[in-house]
C-alpha cells in the first residue's frame, strides 16, 4: 500500500522543521504533504526545503479545509493525518499503520491526560469521549485527536461532511462507526507543542459545544431528541400532577408542555430519517 501523510499547518514553520526531516527519512517512499492553511510565516518554504509536496491557501480556511485540500491531492491507499506542531512523534506511527492490517478501516492516536494542552480541554474530550461511547456503543478513547491514519476511499465518502474547522477529527470518527467501518485506538505519547495553539478558549468554546450536538446528529438524532422529548413530557405531567391537586384543572402549560414533548419527537424521528437516507445513498 502507498502512503500519503497530510500534515494542516499554520505559521508552523518551527514544529514541521523538526518533524519533517525525521518523517522523510523514516518513509522515503511516501507521499507527504504539506497543507498550508494561509500561513504568513516561511511554513511553505520550510516544507519545500525537505522536498515535501505543498497545497496553500491564499488566506485561512480552518484545520478541516487543510485536510480537505490535502486529501484531494493525495494518491496513496492509506492517508496518515497529523499536526505539524511538533506534537506527534514519527515513532508512533507503525503502531497505527499496524493495526490496518487487523481489518480496521480507521486507527487513530488515542492521548492520556498527560497528552492534553490543559485541564479545561482535559475535561472537554473527556466529556466528548464519553458522549460518543453512549451514541456508538463503543468504547471512544479520544473522539478530537488529529493523528489518525485511514483507508483512503473509506475517508473520501464523507468529504462532504467534514467542516472546516476544528471538529473534522469528530465527524470523520463518527461517520466511520455510523457506517460500520471498524475504528481503533493506539495509545500515543504527545510532545508539547512548538508555537503558539490557534484554538481560543471564547470563540472555539462556543464551537466545540456545538460538536456534542453534532455528534449525536450525525450518529442517532433519536438519541438526543427522545430524552428531550422525555423530559418536556415528564415536566408536563408533574406540573399537570401538581395543579391538579391544588386547582383541580388542566392548565394551558401542561398542554404546552405535552406539545413540545411531542413536536421535539417527531422532528426526532425525521431528522433520524435524513441522517439514515444520507449515510444509504453514500453506500
Amino acid at each position: 500500500m502507498r502512503l500519503s501523510f497530510i500534515i494542516p499547518a499554520k505559521n508552523e514553520a518551527g514544529g514541521l522543521s523538526k518533524l519533517l526531516p525525521g518523517l522523510r527519512a523514516a518513509y522515503p517512499k511516501a507521499q507527504i504533504i504539506v497543507s498550508d492553511d494561509g500561513s504568513t510565516d516561511n511554513t511553505s518554504s520550510v516544507a519545500r526545503e525537505v522536498g515535501v509536496e505543498v497545497v496553500s491557501s491564499p488566506y485561512s480556511m480552518g484545520n478541516g479545509a487543510a485536510i480537505k485540500r490535502g486529501v484531494g491531492v493525495a494518491a496513496g491507499d492509506v492517508l496518515v493525518m497529523m499536526d505539524g506542531d511538533g506534537q506527534h512523534l514519527v515513532e508512533d506511527i507503525d503502531s497505527l499503520l499496524k493495526r490496518l492490517d487487523d481489518g480496521f478501516d480507521m486507527v487513530v492516536g488515542a492521548r492520556n491526560r498527560e497528552g492534553q494542552a490543559n485541564v479545561g480541554r482535559g475535561l472537554a474530550n473527556a466529556l466528548y469521549n464519553r458522549l460518543a461511547s453512549w451514541m456508538t456503543g463503543q468504547t471512544v478513547r479520544d473522539l478530537t485527536s488529529g493523528f489518525r491514519v485511514a483507508r483512503a476511499d473509506k475517508f473520501r465518502e464523507f468529504m462532504h461532511l467534514y467542516p472546516n474547522g476544528f471538529s473534522y477529527p469528530t465527524t470523520s470518527t463518527m461517520a466511520f462507526f455510523r457506517s460500520a467501518y471498524p475504528v481503533a485506538y493506539v495509545p500515543i505519547n504527545v510532545q508539547k507543542r512548538i508555537g503558539r495553539s490557534h484554538i481560543r478558549p471564547f470563540r472555539d468554546g462556543v464551537r466545540f459545544l456545538l460538536i456534542i450536538f453534532k455528534i449525536a446528529t450525525l450518529y442517532s438524532p433519536v438519541k438526543l431528541f427522545a430524552p428531550a422529548a422525555a423530559a418536556f413530557f415528564l415536566t408536563g405531567l408533574g406540573y399537570y400532577g401538581w395543579t391538579y391537586a391544588t386547582q383541580h384543572r388542566f392548565s394551558n402549560m401542561s398542554l404546552l408542555l405535552f406539545s413540545a414533548s411531542v413536536i421535539i419527537f417527531l422532528i426526532g424521528l425525521v431528522s433520524e430519517q435524513i441522517t439514515s437516507l444520507n449515510y444509504r445513498r453514500l453506500e
